[in-house]
Protein backbone atom coordinates (compact mmCIF):
# COMPACT_ATOMS: atom_id res chain seq x y z
CA UNK A 1 0.00 0.00 0.00
CA UNK A 2 1.41 3.39 -0.99
CA UNK A 3 1.90 6.06 1.62
CA UNK A 4 0.39 9.31 0.38
CA UNK A 5 1.93 12.49 1.75
CA UNK A 6 -0.64 14.22 3.96
CA UNK A 7 0.41 17.63 2.64
CA UNK A 8 -0.35 16.55 -0.93
CA UNK A 9 -3.72 15.03 0.01
CA UNK A 10 -4.56 18.27 1.80
CA UNK A 11 -3.44 20.35 -1.17
CA UNK A 12 -5.47 18.20 -3.60
CA UNK A 13 -8.54 18.48 -1.37
CA UNK A 14 -8.24 22.26 -1.45
CA UNK A 15 -7.52 22.48 -5.18
CA UNK A 16 -8.54 19.31 -7.00
CA UNK A 17 -6.91 20.57 -10.17
CA UNK A 18 -3.27 21.41 -9.44
CA UNK A 19 -0.77 22.58 -12.01
CA UNK A 20 2.95 21.91 -12.38
CA UNK A 21 3.28 25.61 -11.52
CA UNK A 22 2.08 24.89 -7.96
CA UNK A 23 5.40 23.47 -6.71
CA UNK A 24 4.55 19.77 -6.92
CA UNK A 25 8.09 18.41 -6.34
CA UNK A 26 10.95 19.30 -4.02
CA UNK A 27 14.37 20.63 -4.96
CA UNK A 28 15.98 17.64 -3.22
CA UNK A 29 13.81 15.22 -5.19
CA UNK A 30 14.80 16.90 -8.47
CA UNK A 31 18.47 16.83 -7.48
CA UNK A 32 18.21 13.10 -6.77
CA UNK A 33 16.29 12.71 -10.04
CA UNK A 34 19.13 14.38 -11.92
CA UNK A 35 21.62 11.72 -10.83
CA UNK A 36 19.11 9.00 -11.72
CA UNK A 37 18.54 10.65 -15.10
CA UNK A 38 22.30 10.62 -15.71
CA UNK A 39 22.41 6.89 -14.88
CA UNK A 40 19.32 5.72 -16.76
CA UNK A 41 18.21 8.31 -19.36
CA UNK A 42 21.06 10.53 -20.51
CA UNK A 43 22.47 8.01 -22.99
CA UNK A 44 19.33 8.34 -25.15
CA UNK A 45 17.85 11.73 -24.20
CA UNK A 46 21.11 13.67 -23.94
CA UNK A 47 23.08 15.68 -21.43
CA UNK A 48 20.68 18.64 -21.68
CA UNK A 49 17.52 16.50 -22.23
CA UNK A 50 17.66 17.60 -25.88
CA UNK A 51 16.98 14.20 -27.48
CA UNK A 52 18.26 13.25 -30.91
CA UNK A 53 17.00 11.68 -34.14
CA UNK A 54 15.81 8.59 -32.27
CA UNK A 55 14.85 9.93 -28.81
CA UNK A 56 12.47 12.73 -27.98
CA UNK A 57 13.60 15.87 -26.23
CA UNK A 58 12.41 16.20 -22.63
CA UNK A 59 12.52 20.00 -22.68
CA UNK A 60 11.50 22.70 -25.09
CA UNK A 61 8.51 23.71 -27.15
CA UNK A 62 7.78 20.36 -28.79
CA UNK A 63 7.97 18.48 -25.50
CA UNK A 64 5.75 21.03 -23.78
CA UNK A 65 3.24 21.06 -26.65
CA UNK A 66 2.98 17.26 -26.53
CA UNK A 67 2.02 17.29 -22.83
CA UNK A 68 0.29 20.67 -22.43
CA UNK A 69 -2.90 20.44 -20.30
CA UNK A 70 -2.62 16.67 -19.88
CA UNK A 71 -2.56 15.08 -16.43
CA UNK A 72 0.99 14.60 -15.15
CA UNK A 73 0.05 10.97 -14.52
CA UNK A 74 0.10 10.39 -18.29
CA UNK A 75 3.75 11.43 -18.52
CA UNK A 76 4.60 9.38 -15.43
CA UNK A 77 2.84 6.37 -16.99
CA UNK A 78 4.84 6.79 -20.21
CA UNK A 79 8.09 6.83 -18.24
CA UNK A 80 7.04 3.92 -16.02
CA UNK A 81 5.80 1.75 -18.87
CA UNK A 82 8.26 2.52 -21.70
CA UNK A 83 11.55 3.61 -20.13
CA UNK A 84 14.38 2.97 -20.15
CA UNK A 85 14.24 1.93 -23.78
CA UNK A 86 16.64 -1.01 -23.35
CA UNK A 87 14.73 -2.41 -20.32
CA UNK A 88 11.24 -0.88 -20.06
CA UNK A 89 9.58 -0.89 -16.66
CA UNK A 90 12.70 -1.82 -14.69
CA UNK A 91 12.84 1.37 -12.62
CA UNK A 92 10.96 1.67 -9.34
CA UNK A 93 8.01 4.06 -8.95
CA UNK A 94 10.15 6.24 -6.67
CA UNK A 95 12.92 6.48 -9.28
CA UNK A 96 10.40 7.36 -11.99
CA UNK A 97 8.92 10.13 -9.82
CA UNK A 98 12.38 11.54 -9.05
CA UNK A 99 13.33 11.56 -12.75
CA UNK A 100 10.01 13.26 -13.52
CA UNK A 101 10.78 15.88 -10.85
CA UNK A 102 14.11 16.54 -12.60
CA UNK A 103 12.31 16.88 -15.95
CA UNK A 104 9.91 19.40 -14.41
CA UNK A 105 12.82 21.38 -12.94
CA UNK A 106 14.61 21.30 -16.30
CA UNK A 107 11.52 22.80 -17.92
CA UNK A 108 11.48 25.71 -15.46
CA UNK A 109 8.59 24.62 -13.23
CA UNK A 110 9.05 25.66 -9.59
CA UNK A 111 9.87 23.35 -6.70
CA UNK A 112 7.70 23.23 -3.62
CA UNK A 113 7.69 21.63 -0.20
CA UNK A 114 6.08 18.28 -1.03
CA UNK A 115 7.70 15.52 -3.05
CA UNK A 116 6.09 14.50 -6.29
CA UNK A 117 4.15 11.34 -5.51
CA UNK A 118 4.78 8.06 -7.29
CA UNK A 119 1.07 7.26 -7.37
CA UNK A 120 -0.47 7.66 -10.82
CA UNK A 121 -3.92 8.53 -9.45
CA UNK A 122 -2.47 11.44 -7.46
CA UNK A 123 -0.36 12.54 -10.43
CA UNK A 124 -3.52 12.64 -12.53
CA UNK A 125 -4.72 15.47 -10.25
CA UNK A 126 -1.84 17.64 -11.52
CA UNK A 127 -2.00 19.27 -14.98
CA UNK A 128 1.06 19.80 -17.14
CA UNK A 129 0.40 23.46 -18.05
CA UNK A 130 3.03 25.06 -20.24
CA UNK A 131 1.73 28.53 -19.34
CA UNK A 132 1.35 29.62 -15.76
CA UNK A 133 -2.38 29.69 -14.94
CA UNK A 134 -3.87 32.98 -13.86
CA UNK A 135 -4.40 33.42 -10.13
CA UNK A 136 -7.91 32.49 -9.01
Amino acid sequence: MAVIPIALVSLCAQAPSLSVWDGVYTADQAKHGESLYRDHCERCHGLELEGDDESVALTGETFEANWDTLPLGKLYQRIRRDMPYNDPGKLSPEVNAAVLAFILKSNGFPAGETELPHNEDLLNLIRFDTSKPAKK
